[in-house]
């Protein structure tokens, strides 16, 4: 009988344990950035043997990481994807055509080359998008690669008992190299990927699908959460940056109709601490970027690595 009272609650655990999005679903902002899991453009990006094929698995269904709606035609957006690029460094970027005259950039994939054989890599999610930029990044926690981080000084391998919390202290960066579209990217004959797809313009077997509900979105997108992959406050492509800056394009019809959002989310990233006594701290305002292993005013750059056993 005791087993019987006792089974339902297990049962029910399970069920919760099983389906965490249901359990532990997040609040949508209202933003764009909802619809698009910046983790998942990275796990295709590896998984990718060129830009042209990485395009095309975004714009899959099935492979749960675009549900944009930008031009609100109820149906979701194609992404184009264009590299700009400049020796060493490369940036991706993935664009919708809101309408015939306007393109709004929903991410940038930053890519360096770091040495021989080293490469590093984010995508940042753009601020008109996502309400601030979104920098996500290969965790070095999981995974085959090797890792390493820069420096002006030398070169050397993390060793020692003491050689795992010096690497997470100082922020460890995952060496992309062996990633068919990074080794492809730099390959001496590749020519730079640029979408022949624009607005009403499309490649003949894609069909756009009905955005999915929030509710049902979370889920599909939360495929993702468990991959290696986290979310950083450091920008450590920094050539890469500079480089896209002036190549970023925005629209006004996506800052129009996401204002309001944007003003609720905005607040919403701003708190005020109240001491024990009542006495006020400063408001937070949402985190600014900076360089790596920016100290003092100045920025060191190491190179590490490390090959997993």
């Amino acid at each position: 009988m005791i087993y019987k009272k006792i089974f339902p609650f297990l049962f029910a655990g399970a069920l919760f344990s099983f389906f965490p999005g249901k359990a532990q679903q997040a609040t949508a902002t209202g933003l764009p950035g909802d619809n698009f899991s910046l983790e998942g453009a990275l796990a295709l990006f590896e998984q990718s043997a060129n830009p042209q094929q990485f395009e095309a698995a975004l714009n899959t269904e099935n492979n749960k990481v675009n549900n944009l709606d930008l031009d609100g035609d109820g149906k979701v957006d194609y992404i184009s994807v264009m590299d700009k690029s400049d020796g060493d460094v490369h940036a991706l970027v993935l664009q919708v055509s809101v309408s015939a005259t306007e393109q709004q950039d929903i991410a940038v994939i930053e890519i360096e080359k770091t040495g021989f054989e080293n490469a590093m890599l984010q995508i940042v999610g753009d601020a008109d998008i996502f309400g601030e930029e979104l920098i996500v990044e290969p965790d070095s926690g999981n995974g085959n690669d090797a890792a390493f981080l820069q420096n002006n000084f030398n070169n050397y391998m993390a060793s020692g008992p003491n050689a795992e919390l010096f690497f997470k202290e100082q922020g460890i960066i995952v060496n992309v190299w062996m990633w068919p579209s990074v080794r492809f990217m730099f390959a001496p004959i590749y020519r730079p990927w640029i979408s022949p797809w624009r607005w009403q313009r499309y490649p003949p077997r894609w069909h756009a699908w009905r955005p999915y509900t929030w509710d049902n979105w979370y889920i599909r997108r939360s495929y993702y959460k468990s991959r290696p992959f986290i979310v950083v406050h450091t920008h450590r492509a920094v050539r890469a940056r500079q480089f896209y800056a002036p190549y970023r394009v925005t629209s006004v019809t996506v800052t129009r109709r996401n204002a309001t959002a944007m003003q609720n989310y905005r607040v919403s990233r701003t708190t005020t601490v109240t001491r024990p006594a009542g006495r006020n701290i400063s408001p937070r305002k949402p985190y600014q970027m900076r360089s790596p292993n920016h100290e003092n005013g100045r920025t060191r750059k190491v190179t590490v690595h490390r090959r997993r056993g």
